[in-house]
Order: structure tokens, then sequence, then C-alpha cells
């Protein structure tokens, strides 16, 4: 069973939909209990991260997940979900993230020609053998639509980087926690695959 964490960020019908095509049993819950006793968890998510946070803390989903992954329960972060993982974004000054993991979410600078948010398709370079890359070709598309990025303080969890004007960490592993900031679920045979690699872990 597949606990997807539902805390108001949105994001998440997609998510479900791609898991069921990949014939698991997923529920959408925002119940400590159920999550507690599922055997992988995803915390999606679009929005701001001054919100995610407060509606996790409100509703003490911040512990239920620092609990789940002490436990060592495979958790996969998705966008907003990768972001709030680490310890503080620039899109919300003085807001703690969960601190599970040791970065800080920077806002992509303005260049010229290039969009922000950074919305749609953009090559990855793989580093590091992630486990949720087994089978996904070097420089395979995936989707984005963020404004802001991770700068994760050390490289070694960095399983996938993206460039947009900047270097993104595009996706970290460490231990049984992974994390994306690209969403798999809207990523065609590419993100098919990462999200097979997960339910398979």
């Amino acid at each position: 069973m597949i606990a997807i964490i539902d805390y108001d960020a949105g994001n998440i019908k997609s998510v479900e939909k791609a898991l069921i095509h990949l014939g698991q049993e997923v529920i959408v819950t925002g119940e400590k209990e159920q999550i507690e006793k599922a055997d992988k968890v995803i915390l999606p998510g679009v929005g701001a991260f001054g919100d995610a946070m407060k509606n996790l803390r409100q509703s003490g989903l911040d512990k239920v997940i620092r609990e789940v992954v002490d436990r060592g329960t495979f958790f996969l972060g998705i966008c907003l979900g990768l972001q709030v993982l680490f310890e503080s974004s620039e899109e919300a000054p003085g807001v703690e993230g969960l601190g599970i993991l040791e970065g800080k979410i920077l806002r992509i600078p303005q260049k010229e020609g290039l969009k922000i948010p950074h919305m749609g398709w953009n090559s990855l370079c793989l580093k590091n053998e992630g486990r949720l890359f087994k089978g996904v070709e070097e420089g395979a598309f995936v989707y984005f639509v963020h404004s802001y990025y991770l700068k994760a303080a050390n490289e070694k969890i960095v399983k996938a980087s993206a460039q947009y004007g900047v270097s993104i960490d595009a996706s970290v592993e460490q231990g049984s926690l992974f994390a994306c900031q690209f969403h798999p679920e809207k990523s065609s045979e590419a993100g098919l695959r990462i999200l097979k690699n997960f339910v398979e872990l």
C-alpha cells in the first residue's frame, strides 16, 4: 500500500493516477495511522513553501513525516514535497522547513530569455547512481514547474541535476528518502520508469 499525503497542497490526482496505472494500491490521506501503516509514502505538492509548512505543522503531519522517515519507510517527495524536506526557502524568509535534509531552496535567478516559473521539459544529467534512475537514459527529459530550486549541502545525495540558468539539484536520495523537483507523474515514459523504480524498491 502506498500512502499519498494530503495536506491541501494540490497535485495529488495525477500522482494517484500514475501509481494506479502501475498497478499499485493507493490511499490518499492526511491520517497519521494510515500513513504509518503504509509500505511507502509520497509527499506531492505545488504552491508556496510557507503555506505548505503551515499546513504540515497545524495538522501534525510534520511529525508523522519525520517518524516514517526515521523508521526507514521508503519516502518520495515531489516538487514542493522535495522543497519542504530541506531547511529553508527564499520564498518564505524566516519559515523553517522540515530540515530532514541539509540544503536551501533558492529563487531561480532572472536571466534574459529564461521565463520564471521554469515550466516545461528539461533534460537530466544523472550522477551518483541513483536508484530511481535505473533504466533511465542520460539526458532523459522530465517535466518541471517551479520558481525555486534546491541547492543541497551534500553533493553526494544529488542523483540528477538540470540546467536552467543555474544548476538545479533535480533529484536527491539518502537512505530510504528520495525526492524529485520535477514531476515524474507528468514526465511520460521516463517519469513512469522513475515511479516504477520507486514502487519496486
